[in-house]
């Protein structure tokens, strides 16, 4: 029998990128794309958030990928299909609700693009086929690339390198549709945080509205512990309870990316332990 929170399945999509399918029925039964779950490898583990790739309710199965980049995910790295999670909690955040849009851009960088896919899947049942873009650094990371063929009206693919679909930024993909004319009613962007301020910039300049992903450093899920906070609009807006997602062009992303460095330091020694450098 499967247990509760059980990797059903492991399996290496890159090189430090890791695709997680996780027994969790009642996650499965209610979740929706673009909300998250929160998850501790063991009892004395830190709480980190990871947004919903994929699910099943039939299987009562969740999907999330992981790139290994610290402690936590490292650990993570290290687990076995068969093994279980301490905890996992959610669904949490706000659904994403492109409802009041036709024509639609969605854009993923890096193993951001795995967590557009739902939307891609959702907006195809719905008889809105979005045209997707994924870039990434090198061939081998853009992810999920047979899965958005499958759903998406138009699919475009750039690397950095040009080792897979055509060399340049997602940016340059978006810049080109834009400027021949192609009509969106919104984007939508989810990648690392230089990446969609990038495409916030450009969108600006089309007045394209743009909706946005944020992961921020979260703690508790539920906006009590303030870790999530980013400034939208000139206010203060949790990422946990308010979000994940914004309307990109009143996201500060320089606080944001400030904030994401605050426990480099303390990240890079507690990294030294876990591979017995300390």
């Amino acid at each position: 029998m499967v247990k509760k929170y059980e990797l059903v399945s492991v399996r290496a999509l890159a090189e430090r990128v890791n695709e997680y399918v996780i027994y969790a029925p009642e996650i499965a039964k209610h979740c929706l794309a673009g909300q998250f779950v929160i998850l501790r490898v063991d009892e004395d583990g830190e709480r980190v958030p990871f947004t919903i790739c994929d699910y099943s309710r039939e299987d009562g199965t969740v999907c999330i990928l992981v790139q290994e980049v610290g402690y936590t995910t490292a650990l993570l790295a290290r687990m076995k299909t068969g093994e279980c999670l301490a905890d996992l909690v959610g669904p949490l955040g706000n659904p994403t609700d492109l409802s009041a849009y036709r024509r639609i851009l969605l854009i993923g960088g890096g193993i951001g693009s795995a967590v557009i896919y739902p939307q891609t899947k959702q907006l195809f049942g719905e008889g809105k086929s979005a045209d997707v873009i994924i870039g990434a650094r090198n061939e081998g990371l853009l992810i999920y690339r047979e899965r958005f063929a499958r759903f998406a009206k138009n699919l475009y693919e750039v690397t950095d390198d040009g080792s897979g679909g055509r060399k340049g930024f997602v940016t340059d993909v978006a810049r080109e549709l834009l400027e021949r004319g192609e009509k969106y009613d919104v984007a939508f962007a989810v990648g690392p945080l230089p990446m969609m301020r990038a495409v916030c910039r450009l969108t600006a300049e089309f007045s394209l509205p743009t909706v946005v992903s944020m992961n921020p450093l979260m703690v508790d899920g539920t906006g009590m512990c303030g870790c999530c906070r980013l400034t939208v609009g000139g206010e203060v807006r949790y990422a946990c309870i308010d979000g994940p997602e914004f309307d990109g062009h009143q996201v500060d992303f320089d606080e944001a990316m400030q904030r994401l460095r605050t426990y480099k330091t303390q990240e890079e020694e507690h990294m030294c332990r876990l591979r017995g450098a300390l």
